[in-house]
């Protein structure tokens, strides 16, 4: 076997792979005859079928299995002689010369670029601090009180925080559609969950009382056959409730689990929680940072296989959310085009992320994996069950190892540029985890 290397572009690679077309039909008759042996066919018994019988039933799909494999050697004894790094999956074409018994084959791919890191020297990075004090503590104490309230009835009329029960029928055009009514619907007036022009609606409104509004979809409603399109609803109010919230006291703390109600061990524990959450979230921005400034410094050629690849996987991801939502793919076309973008930086990043590790040896440690597993079982009730549940199977272990591979590029990008740390509010931090 032969096999020439040629370059067609800075990452593209072609190879002439000539395959014997004898060695392929010697390989093919062995292949056949030890089936022969085992092979079933009805009138036969086992090991007694005729070659021919044998040949013309399994003939076509052994020379093709047979013909597979020797160009899969041929294609990795070039690679391999050239020291080059496959990206991606080879095209294969058919290049037969004329009156050649042998058989020739092209294959195109491409390989993975060489990265010279450029220098991070100068680069600005933000490391944001939120400090975790008694003013936080008390704001989530409120949104926990908030989450533990009853509710009953009230006879004014309703506004931003109450909840309502209401029945409501929409129209397009006068004619009804599917999702556009309901009974005894229930929902917290101001959180959000229903469509602006509903929301507006309600307040103001008293039980018993009905109103009539417009309506407009969305241009990007996930229902499409809804989407850009004015509805008119007739609401009417059943019932208009306000929150009354739990009192702290012991009762609230045996609540969060607090066994002897004590409220200085309650706030102690959710001061805790919190500086475990503030952590995560900090790590998490200041990770985004020092990768942002990575992509920042140093630029190369992106394998367009390996983009074409995570395309592919994004938009399957998205057609599974849809799915999960209840759109179907069909009435979704997601082009391709769509997350060319973020493939491009997920590619970009992931090469980048790789080369530092290699040339800087910051491959994950044991203990460092040992450790994450540890911070993240603190937030469960039995930690030590789920360091066990980690510790026990080599795949969960492996998605931490990830997360350590790239707080380590992050610790190497914050020595090597310059950081600026900036204060960020704690509402902002937590977002809607606070809501």
């Amino acid at each position: 076997m032969q096999q020439t290397v040629e370059s067609t572009g800075a990452l593209e690679r072609r190879i002439d792979l000539t395959v014997p077309a004898a060695a392929v039909e010697k390989e093919v008759q062995n292949r056949l005859a030890k089936l022969a042996r085992s092979v079933k066919m009805p009138g036969f018994r086992p090991g007694k079928v005729p070659m021919k019988m044998v040949a013309a039933t399994y003939g076509a799909q052994v020379q093709a299995e047979v013909l597979n494999d020797k160009v899969g050697e041929a294609f990795n004894s070039a690679v391999s002689a050239g020291k080059l790094r496959v990206a991606g999956t080879p095209r294969l074409e058919s290049r037969n010369a004329e009156g050649s018994p042998d058989l020739g084959f092209s294959a195109v791919f491409e390989i993975y670029p060489e990265i010279s890191l450029g220098s991070l020297a100068g680069i600005e990075v933000q490391r944001p601090v939120c400090p975790v004090g008694e003013a936080e503590i008390d704001r989530t104490l409120e949104i926990m009180r908030k989450q533990r309230a009853s509710y009953r009835d009230v006879e004014r009329a309703a506004q931003t925080g109450d909840r309502v029960v209401v029945d409501f029928a929409g129209t397009i055009d006068g004619t009804p559609f599917e999702g556009g009514s309901a009974r005894e619907f229930v929902f917290n007036v101001g959180q959000g969950r229903m469509l602006p022009e509903f929301e507006a609606a309600i307040p103001g409104m008293t039980a018993g009382s009905t109103r009539t509004f417009p309506l407009t979809f969305p241009a990007d409603y996930s229902a499409s056959q809804l989407a850009g399109k004015t509805a008119e609803f007739t609401v009417t109010v059943g019932k208009v409730q306000e929150a009354v919230l739990p009192e702290i006291d012991a009762e609230f703390a045996r609540s969060l689990g607090i066994a002897d109600g004590s409220l200085e061990k309650m706030r102690a524990e959710i001061r805790a929680n919190l500086e475990r959450e503030v952590e995560t979230r900090l790590r998490g921005r200041t990770r985004d940072g020092a990768m942002a400034a990575l992509l920042a410094s140093t630029t190369f050629e992106l394998p367009k296989a390996l983009v074409e690849e995570d395309k592919e996987r994004l938009a399957d991801l998205a057609r599974r959310d849809l799915a999960a939502r209840g759109v179907q793919a069909d009435k979704a076309p997601l082009p391709l085009d769509l997350f060319a973008a973020q493939a491009e930086r997920r590619v970009r990043l992931g090469l980048l992320v790789g080369e530092v590790v290699r040339v800087h040896g910051l491959q994950a440690r044991p203990d460092q994996i040992r450790k994450l597993v540890e911070e993240m079982a603190q937030s469960y009730e039995k930690p030590q069950d789920v360091i066990n549940w980690y510790l026990s199977d080599r795949k969960r272990l492996a998605e931490l190892e990830g997360t350590a591979l790239e707080d380590n590029v992050t610790r190497w990008v914050l020595e090597q540029a310059k950081v600026v740390e900036t204060r960020v509010a704690f509402d902002e931090l937590m977002g809607h985890a606070q809501s």
